[in-house]
């Protein structure tokens, strides 16, 4: 499966009623509840890592890259925008592209 073709499961499913989609149900309850179950969904990865398990970070990770999709989703961000940042910070080194950040 493609990142591309997950945006659009995401889609599809937030287009569903909250009580046939666990998506949409999330969705439902706005951005910023959406935001904090990112925000979850990461921390339990970086517990996973720190831990060492290569199955249960695997696990923790694929939670993450979903429910990043899903709070992109729900702030109108698609992955193309996010994609196109990254081709976007490829003309420079990454200290160069932190050097030009405003502080």
């Amino acid at each position: 499966m493609t990142l591309q073709e997950l945006e659009q499961i995401i889609a599809t499913r937030a287009a569903a009623t909250p009580e046939d989609s666990w998506t949409a149900k999330l969705l439902a309850k706005g951005p910023e509840k959406v935001a904090e179950k990112f925000g979850e969904e990461a921390i339990e990865a970086v517990i996973e890592a720190v831990k060492g398990d290569p199955k249960a970070l695997t696990s923790e990770a694929a939670d993450v890259v979903f429910h990043l999709l899903v709070m992109l989703h729900s702030r109108g961000v698609s992955l193309e925008d996010v994609m196109g940042e990254l081709a976007r910070r490829q003309t420079q080194s990454g200290l160069q592209e932190k050097a030009s950040r405003p502080k």
